[in-house]
């Protein structure tokens, strides 16, 4: 039987554990590679290659258009977090982790392939739009499995740590592709960036994916479904099991999850096209300054974890969403002096309260579940918050700008969905060092 998750922790983590928490970084920083390099895409260069009559017609609406496919993809989130929960919850988190990663490569890689509207017309932005929707489907199943893996494995008064790795898969894979489209963009003449350069960081995705998908099959499955298996607690119907029972819980991750996910997606994608399209700052320089943004995000998300061993998972939080709720209007003052160097330092500020509204994620959401319905209860919980949150936040901000002209308004749609997340948080009773195993929660 596998060792109780409440035994006392210890100073050094075992080859396994080490093993696990590599394996969650490096797959998760893949999967948000591909994922965030069509968000960034989008922004960028999508819209005239793929939309091409109405980009001519209104550039604007073409803009929107575009940032609206990224959160298409999201409306199939939940899809991805029902058919991986309940295969999560029967079959083990390891199986659904190597198929979630090997359908987002395939999907980004196809991507990069896709002809544009000039050579095969409509069918172009529907193949786009299928691909995504395919991302989609792959990033609903993907977090819950990572963050199970990572805290199921964990020490009880390290958990809060050690999901925090998977969850700096997201800053880690912003960077990556941040630094890959960098890269095209100063090696390649706007020209070339067009016509091919765009692609290579899509194609780059079938490299990354082999090394991910080794990776994780090395790695033992977790010893909470493991002990679940043993007293034979699998749920024969989990999705009805977690609305019977867990119905409030799925409410409460959801709602945490909103404000965060929006203002993150709003240094994804929507202040590169931001910067480089209304303050008319140099491409490579924005893209740069978004790297560094990435960089504070993953090392406040690490802390965030972290603290959230020591202060609690909800207090965490708090603290999280009261800082991004006061930053956000001297945020877009600092943005709008259109220097590059207050641009990069504002948005770095910025990811102090992202952090640790995001890195006690993992270990929150796993507490607030039984092992049976665990992997559908966090999937699905996730991917609502992620529609309700950052699905449509580049193009929601882009509307309230192009209507208001003042960034100011961005920052007040963030400031209201702050509260509600705060006040999702706050509903939650303490969960830190609940027991994860099977008899105190089945």
């Amino acid at each position: 039987m596998a060792a109780p998750t409440s035994a006392p922790s210890r100073a050094a983590l075992s080859k396994e554990e080490r093993k696990v928490l590599w394996s969650t970084l490096a797959g998760t920083s893949i999967e948000w590679y591909d994922f965030f390099i069509y968000a960034q895409a989008a922004g960028l260069v999508l819209a005239p290659l793929f939309f091409e009559p109405l980009s001519k017609d209104s550039p604007g609406l073409a803009t929107i258009i575009s940032l609206a496919t990224i959160g298409i993809s999201f409306l199939f989130r939940p899809l991805g977090a029902i058919v991986a929960g309940r295969f999560g919850d029967r079959l083990g988190r390891k199986k659904m982790l190597v198929f979630t990663l090997v359908t987002m490569g395939a999907a980004t890689a196809l991507i990069g392939l896709l002809p544009t509207y000039t050579e095969i017309g409509l069918a172009a932005p529907i193949a786009l739009m299928l691909l995504r929707i395919v991302q989609g489907f792959s990033a609903g199943g993907e977090w819950g499995g990572a963050a199970l893996m990572s805290v199921e494995h964990a020490p009880v008064n390290r958990r809060g740590l050690f999901g925090a790795y998977p969850q700096i898969g997201v800053p880690i894979g912003m960077i990556l592709a941040t630094g890959v489209l960098w890269t095209m963009t100063t090696v390649t003449t706007p020209e070339q960036f067009e016509a091919w350069g765009w692609r290579v960081p899509f194609l780059l995705s079938v490299l990354l994916v082999g090394i991910g998908y080794a990776i994780r099959r090395s790695v033992e499955e977790s010893p909470v479904f493991k002990e679940m298996l043993q007293r034979k607690k699998a749920s024969s119907a989990p999705l009805r099991d977690l609305f019977r029972r867990n119905a409030k819980q799925v409410l409460l991750t959801a709602l945490i999850f909103v404000a965060n996910n929006a203002a993150g997606y709003l240094v994804i994608a929507y202040f590169i096209s931001y910067g480089t399209k209304v303050l008319e700052m140099p491409r490579p320089s924005v893209l740069l300054a978004a790297v560094f943004a990435s960089l504070g995000w993953l090392i406040f998300t690490l802390y965030g974890g972290a603290l959230s061993d020591r202060l609690g998972r909800v207090r965490t939080f708090q603290i999280g969403y009261a800082f991004v709720f006061v930053w956000m209007l001297p945020m877009f003052w600092l943005i709008d002096l259109g220097n590059i160097i207050v641009f990069a330092l504002a948005l770095f500020v910025l990811t102090f309260g992202l952090g640790l509204s995001y890195g006690p994620m993992s270990a929150m959401y796993a507490e607030m579940f039984p092992v049976s319905v665990r992997y559908s209860g966090v999937s699905i919980g996730y991917a609502l918050g992620a529609i309700l949150g950052g699905a449509f936040a580049p193009m929601i901000a882009e509307l309230l700008m192009q209507k208001t002209g003042w960034s100011g308004s961005i920052g007040v749609y963030i400031m209201v969905l702050c509260v509600v997340s705060f006040a999702g948080a706050t509903a939650v009773r303490e969960p830190k060092g609940t027991d994860l195993g099977v008899a105190k929660n089945d």
